[in-house]
């Protein structure tokens, strides 16, 4: 965004303090729900349950902590981590963030772990949070629930302090209740499925289209034509049968006309009367010459002019 550093801008929208506490729970549900976890990516293949709890991550140093979350099954998740390291794409390289890599797991300690934050904070991927500052951004990065979280005793036990139950409220969160779930069961496609709800819905709809919704052309659509002319089919068959019976009268005039016999009888006719012709000239010829010799022919003196004359 072009010169964002603007103090009139909008950049943060107001929530109400109970929905972001309920959101913040809902979050901290869904990373109990095994598929969620995997949805969002994490690969948890190896680990024993979920919710993760292990007794203590009370550790010398970071290599004995790696160690332990081996041995815990986040061996795999943590591996994607690490490969996943790559240059942010944009001119945010400059912004002292030139490097981008996925989610690992979030570590939720308590007050017994004192040296956990500063052990697991050269993990890459690897998010340790206070079981007192649970929040969206971690627990469900991007909008996405379902963030692999590894809960230490001292921690675990505390949650229900801090968010209270569906009968008791929170100690430490004035006046927040746990919303009470509406059903029972959870599991929808049962309940819709199922014979009793089956029952008793109407049978499904199906839209039937009564006509076309573009007009269709007759002289390219056949059966629009049939339907405004019955006429059309047989016209078209005797049309068709009319082309056939011409192409043969023609094929058979061509074979006529081919034949040996008939063309040398057609060639001796149009000698004779070449010949014929010729001789008619040839006698024309003589009379005019004669005439001429006798000195009796004028040049456009004939029969015709004494006629008009």
């Amino acid at each position: 965004m072009f010169a964002p550093l603007k103090i009139w801008r909008k950049w943060h929208g107001k929530a109400n303090i109970t929905q972001r506490r309920h959101a913040v729970a809902s979050a901290l549900a869904a990373s109990a729900c095994a598929p969620l976890v995997m949805a969002r990516g994490h690969r948890i293949g190896g680990v024993p349950e979920l919710p993760l709890v292990v007794d203590s991550l009370n550790v010398d140093d970071t290599k004995t902590l790696l160690a332990t979350l081996n041995k815990l099954g986040c061996e795999e998740d943590l591996a994607k981590v690490r490969k996943s390291k790559k240059m942010r794409a944009g001119q945010g390289k400059y912004r002292h963030s030139r490097y981008v890599m996925r989610k690992g797991p979030l570590i939720v300690y308590g007050d017994a772990q004192e040296d956990l934050k500063e052990n697991a904070r050269n993990l890459p991927g690897v998010d340790t949070c206070h079981y007192s500052r649970l929040n969206v951004l971690q627990l469900a990065p991007g909008g996405h629930l379902g963030r692999f979280v590894v809960y230490t005793e001292d921690a675990f036990r505390q949650i229900n302090h801090t968010f209270g139950t569906n009968r008791y409220a929170s100690e430490t969160k004035k006046g927040f209740h746990l919303n009470r779930p509406v059903m029972n069961c959870a599991d929808i496609s049962r309940i819709i499925n199922s014979d009793q709800v089956q029952s008793k819905l109407r049978e499904q709809r199906t839209s039937i289209r009564t006509h076309d919704k573009a007009k269709k052309n007759p002289l390219k659509n056949k059966t629009i034509m049939l339907r405004l002319n019955p006429y059309a089919k047989k016209r078209a068959e005797l049309l068709a049968k009319a082309d056939a019976d011409r192409k043969a009268n023609r094929k058979a005039t061509l074979k006529d006309k081919r034949n040996k016999d008939k063309k040398r009888l057609r060639t001796k006719r149009d000698q004779a009367l070449n010949a014929g012709l010729g001789k008619s000239f040839k006698d024309a010829e003589d009379v005019i010459a004669e005439e001429e010799r006798q000195g009796n022919y004028q040049p456009g003196d004939s029969d015709d002019e004494e006629d008009e004359n």
